[in-house]
């Protein structure tokens, strides 16, 4: 009896060994798709700066950025005033509405979910309409920091409309979606109105930010980006096993005392908050909020540890790209951003509109 009391001690210690290699091993992997993640935006970003008119090397733009003295007045400015705003503002709202769409996915518990597809871009970009066509003053606050509050006002307004009538019909979540875009339409309607009412010049900047640019960013935006991001990013992680279990069903994480209805109320609002601020400065930028969560669950899976980070840096990444293309599609042209991520999201999404309905059949 003592020695295969012993033989079971020790297949049970080569099989505690062999599970907790398997999960190093894991974890490791998920570390390295992270670390390419993270590399191909820094690549991204480097060809994003020097693409354009006046063609620049990595090398230079490398050289600009760490040693601007040894460059040449001309292109010291081409570099940092110009094109690095541009690049980073690309990369910090990339990441706010990749980290938003993964979260909104998973609270909802529907692939097809992201800011746009519910409707909470079109209310920011409701909100931001009412303030440029009808140059609203509250407070005696500038345009520039009215602008993006009630673009946060409105988005925010928006998640807590779909979650109020998701509950107060007894919906289920997948029903959400149908009210955000009916939501949808209903804020575009209004949009349309407006722009209707307005002077030619509110008409402009209007359409201007809906077709999403990144040419108007400045450092000073840029930091007001990346500070929404790095204040959302850590309470997202932290709600990160939560999420996790979500995904395995609702009923299952309430058992393992998940409170579902508060978390998902949290979500909405930092969705909102996340989805404001990235396209208070500029404009409806679809589809990456979409596209970037679904990316980063090919390569890391569902643990929302490494799918979160994963998610930010997917969409930093699609938008560098998408950054580039705009400078490069249309030689001389800098095609606003939007336009472009529309252009490869729709594809992409019709695709998980079939792939999602051939589920629902089998």
């Amino acid at each position: 009896m003592s020695s295969y009391a012993n033989l079971e001690a020790a297949t049970g210690a080569d099989q505690h060994l062999n599970l907790a290699a398997a999960y190093r091993q894991f974890v490791w992997r998920r570390f390295a798709c992270l670390l390419l993640l993270l590399l191909g935006c820094l690549v991204a970003f480097l060809v994003d700066i020097a693409s354009g008119p006046a063609s620049l090397g990595l090398m230079e733009v490398v050289q600009g950025l760490l040693r601007p003295e040894t460059l040449d007045m001309g292109t010291r400015v081409i570099i940092q005033d110009i094109r690095l705003p541009y690049a980073l503002m690309a990369v910090a709202v990339g990441a706010c509405l990749g980290l938003a769409g993964a979260e909104m996915q998973t609270a909802l518990n529907n692939p097809l979910a992201s800011p746009f597809t519910l409707g909470v871009g079109a209310a920011a970009t409701l909100g931001a309409s009412l303030v440029i066509a009808f140059n609203l003053s509250l407070f005696g606050l500038a345009v520039h920091i009215l602008l993006p509050l009630s673009a946060f006002v409105f988005a925010a307004a928006a998640s807590l409309l779909i979650l109020a009538l998701s509950r107060a019909l007894g919906a289920s979540v997948h029903a959400v979606v149908l009210f955000g875009i009916a939501m949808l339409f209903g804020i575009n309607a209004l949009v349309g109105l407006i722009v209707f009412m307005a002077d030619a010049e509110s008409v402009q900047q209007i359409v201007f930010w809906t077709m999403g640019s990144l040419a108007r960013a400045t450092l000073d935006q840029v930091a007001v980006v990346a500070l929404v991001f790095a204040c959302c990013l850590p309470f997202a992680l932290r709600n990160a096993w939560a999420m996790t279990l979500l995904r395995s069903g609702e009923e299952q994480a309430r058992s393992l005392g998940v409170r579902v209805e508060s978390m998902r109320l949290r979500v909405l609002l930092r969705v909102s908050l996340l989805t404001a601020v990235a396209i208070a400065f500029v404009g409806e930028i679809g589809f990456i909020g979409l596209v970037a969560p679904h990316i980063a669950r090919m390569l890391l899976g569902e643990d929302h540890r490494f799918l979160l980070p994963g998610s930010a840096l997917a969409g930093a990444l699609l938008l560098s790209l998408a950054s580039i293309a705009s400078k490069l599609l249309v030689p001389g042209v800098l095609l606003p951003v939007g336009i472009v991520t529309a252009l490869v999201g729709i594809p992409l999404f019709i695709a998980l509109i079939l792939a999602r309905s051939r589920e629902a059949v089998l």
